[in-house]
């Protein structure tokens, strides 16, 4: 494995939270570094090594038009991490399921405490 590919993965990529809203910014569209840069307080310069690295890790593709460059998001990288969370999806069923179960019982003993004639 070479040192950039293990430096820009998948999960270091989207561990950002400017490369997590710049990925949801292209999936609505193709866009050049100039109108992307005009979404973040960052300087064109941040913009681009941000781009660089989800480039890297292959979320994003880039094509020239012209003298510039464009930016799409490319959302196949994403199932890994798709996988990687449905494992621990069960866990977080099993957790919600035991809390409605506890509020629910929870609200039907303090409902009959209510109704108990004192």
């Amino acid at each position: 494995m070479s040192a950039s590919s293990a430096k820009h993965d998948v999960f270091q990529a989207v561990a950002d939270p400017t490369r997590r809203k710049m990925l949801k910014l292209l999936s609505h569209q193709e866009m050049p570094v100039m109108v992307i840069t005009g979404h973040f307080p960052i300087s064109r310069t941040a913009v681009s090594k941000h781009l660089r690295v989800l480039a890297d890790a292959g979320l994003v593709k880039e094509s020239k038009v012209g003298r510039e460059t464009r930016y799409k998001l490319n959302p196949e990288p994403l199932y890994e991490l798709k996988d990687w969370l449905q494992y621990f999806e069960l866990f977080w069923e099993n957790k919600l399921a035991a809390l409605k179960l506890f509020v629910e019982t929870d609200d039907d003993s303090t409902q009959n405490e209510k109704n108990e004639p004192k």
